[in-house]
């Protein structure tokens, strides 16, 4: 009989380990105040935490998956990990289902107090302040950039584009209403390789924020209390990029930025322009490229196009220079070679109006539709 009964109390007193009671106070309808008093869960002081994680892509699975290796870790700083996600087959939900962590569905039904901390990596939704308020120790962010720069949807596109040098990784608390502006608890810069991709950039830097969520848990007490709050001085805003920014104006961009542009988004949307009034997606970028004109007196204009036979290339005219292409895509995928001896031949030898040159490649002007290429002879 003692046996069951110091059982039931060391039941009893775990409970009360993870329990408090608080007092409400609540006006009724004739103005009184009423005492409630209501039992919910205490949080931890320190880790392991119990943790909702909220994402979606890939670049969210690399911190998941050192939270869920966490767990059962010796000195591990997760004790129960759960995760919240959104509809459609998307990467956090594969990895939470094969590695059979709890899944909820978005917006989460939580109780106050049974999470610790909540971590939203990649997720595209703004949380709102009651959700918030249910985590005793806030919800934290994993950026990829050095906030407040780049703040937004799309940083490492950005960083890119721009061709900004030096980027990063920003552990925040977040906040009810707007993206990306809560206090830093936790920040580290990595240099961007030279050439480096969006894709390639995107890979290192969910690699290093996972590991700087797990420092930042470990110490997340004494991180919180020595926060800083993000000033305005050097924020600049991310927002999705448009499939409009994949079309090259020859006028006006650079070698350089139509090559940062290709970095930023040349894996997930082809550079496009238009040729003979019709779409061409240009792929395989080589870079700049340095020719010889056959006439050295006549200046070449933006968009003038010349087929390089020594490495099989279209070297392509604008603002300061030549840049290459290996192929393009008409109807179907065509070398240098075979969009050279298919097209560009067959108009300088029909002479059409493009056989100047300087008019192939035409920039897109606003507002116009270009149409799919039809069936022709020259193909």
């Amino acid at each position: 009989m003692w046996t069951k009964t110091a059982g039931a109390s060391l039941r009893m007193m775990s409970h009360l380990h993870r329990c408090c009671v608080h007092t409400v106070w609540r006006r009724t309808a004739d103005g009184r105040q009423t005492q409630l008093r209501l039992c919910r869960l205490l949080s931890s002081s320190g880790p392991p935490w119990r943790v909702l994680f909220f994402g979606s892509d890939q670049f969210a699975v690399e911190s998941l998956k050192l939270l869920s290796s966490s767990r059962s870790s010796s000195g591990g700083v997760v004790e129960s990990l759960e995760v919240v996600t959104l509809s459609g087959d998307v990467p956090v939900k594969k990895f939470a289902q094969h590695n059979h962590i709890p899944l909820h569905s978005w917006p989460p039904d939580t109780a106050e107090g049974q999470f610790d901390v909540g971590v939203v990596v990649s997720f595209g939704c703004l949380l709102p302040e009651r959700l918030i308020n249910k985590f005793p120790h806030g919800i934290l962010n994993v950026h990829p950039s050095l906030l407040p720069r780049w703040r937004g949807p799309a940083p490492i596109f950005h960083t890119i584009l721009h061709g900004d040098t030096v980027t990063g990784v920003t552990i925040i608390q977040i906040r009810p209403h707007r993206f990306d502006v809560g206090p830093i608890l936790h920040q580290e810069l990595h240099q961007v390789p030279e050439n480096c991709t969006a894709d390639v950039l995107g890979a290192v830097l969910a690699t290093k924020g996972a590991h700087l969520l797990i420092d930042t848990l470990r110490t997340l007490p004494d991180r919180v209390a020595h926060r800083r709050e993000q000033t305005q001085t050097g924020a600049t805003f991310a927002p999705k990029f448009k499939s409009s920014l994949s079309w090259v104006v020859w006028e006006e961009q650079t070698c350089d930025q139509i090559d940062r542009l290709y970095r930023a988004i040349g894996s997930r949307i082809p550079l496009k322009t238009l040729f003979m009034g019709r779409t061409i997606k240009l792929l395989d970028f080589v870079g700049r490229c340095h020719i010889s004109l056959l006439d050295e007196r006549r200046k070449p204009v933006p968009g003038s196009v010349s087929y390089q036979r020594e490495s099989n290339t279209l070297a392509v005219c604008c603002k300061d220079g030549w840049v290459g292409f290996k192929a393009v895509l008409l109807k179907k995928r065509l070398t240098a070679a075979d969009f050279y001896n298919g097209y560009l031949h067959q108009t300088v030898q029909n002479n059409t109006p493009y056989q100047r040159g300087e008019d192939l490649f035409v920039s897109r002007k606003q507002g116009t539709e270009p149409q799919p290429m039809r069936k022709n002879s020259t193909s």
